[in-house]
């Protein structure tokens, strides 16, 4: 089984995914229509992120194949890649996108799933070489950033579940950007999770639910991780999952059964197994003081990974999105 990702896997991971950053049909938008004026085409609405079935798989296949072209950048693929971002990822495209979030019905766009990939994809962007791409996009970058800003303050309670909006998930993308572009930013997501989070004990790890592709237990574990030094969250860990090493909760270490990969929820499985292999994955590496830890999170990970990776492709369902959370699960944000 593939547990690294290899130059081979990356091409198989960009063909399958830059045919459909620009495939507009089926879409499924996220969109307020204020009157039959705002009865437009996907491409209308948004010159960039109109393909991949919905807004922010467009942009997180964008993340996808901008951060192989520039971890291979000898891909047979890498000049197509290239002929594409110069096309798309430029300012009068990026202008039309940040229009669109200027509307008032567009308030909750996107919240913050969308948010979250979309700053991933300029914190990729802006470790190329060649930075035209990312001073391209910063605008929008940063109309999403003062949503966080924004939104953040007014946020009592962190969002769980294992769906778009799980708060933790978002940190944890954001996280890297929010450095590098916007401290304040990174010092609120660190402030607020902390509150949120820090004396969760004994979780108890009701998943998966039928749709879920994150795992609310180990998506918090992921975000604490990367907030605290390895001692203070070993520490934290033992408290949160006292039992992992027993195997309980038992369903963190089973792979979700897929019953019917051509509805778009279930579906979502598919992506929670890679999900979580990148969580475990994760942790394994944070936790180094633990060789009992380090060995249950490596073979959790592997056994995720090998229930996910052979259904990447086949349906349109999962083909248009599961590419990025392999590529999480075997190289990581």
């Amino acid at each position: 089984m593939i547990t690294q990702l290899t130059p081979d896997f990356a091409s198989t991971f960009v063909r399958l995914t830059i045919g459909h950053l620009t495939r507009e049909y089926p879409n499924k938008l996220d969109h307020v229509m204020a009157g039959p004026a705002d009865v437009q085409s996907p491409s209308a609405l948004h010159p960039i992120f109109y393909g991949s079935f919905d807004w922010h798989s467009c942009v997180h296949g964008w993340w996808q194949i901008m951060r192989l072209l520039r971890t291979y950048p000898d891909l047979p693929e890498a000049g197509a890649i290239r002929d594409l971002a110069d096309k798309m990822l430029v300012p009068e495209k990026v202008a039309g996108e940040c229009a669109y979030l200027e509307q008032p019905s567009s308030r909750g766009f996107e919240r913050t799933y969308g948010w979250a990939w979309l700053l991933a994809l300029h914190h990729e962007l802006s470790r190329h070489e060649d930075t035209r791409w990312a001073t391209a996009l910063e605008p929008l970058a940063r109309m999403f950033a003062a949503r966080f800003h924004d939104f953040l303050p007014k946020l009592t309670y962190p969002i769980r579940h294992g769906i778009h909006s799980n708060t933790a998930f978002a940190f944890t993308l954001v996280l890297d950007w929010a450095h590098a572009h916007d401290k304040p930013l990174a010092a609120l997501m660190a402030d607020r999770a902390m509150a949120w989070f820090e004396k969760d004990r004994a979780a108890q790890a009701w998943e998966p639910s039928g749709d879920e592709f994150l795992s609310p237990t180990l998506m918090e574990a992921m975000l604490m991780s990367r907030l605290m030094d390895a001692p203070a969250f070993a520490q934290w860990f033992a408290a949160f999952l006292p039992d992992i090493t027993d195997g309980y909760p038992e369903c963190l270490l089973t792979p979700a059964t897929v019953s019917d990969r051509t509805d778009g929820k279930i579906a979502h499985l598919d992506g929670l197994n890679l999900s979580r292999a990148w969580c475990w994955r994760g942790l394994g590496a944070k936790l180094t003081g633990n060789a009992s830890l380090q060995a249950l999170s490596a073979e959790a990970s592997e056994r995720h990974l090998a229930a996910a990776l052979p259904h990447l492709a086949g349906d349109y369902m999962g083909e248009h999105w599961l590419a990025t959370f392999a590529l999480l699960a075997l190289q990581g944000l």
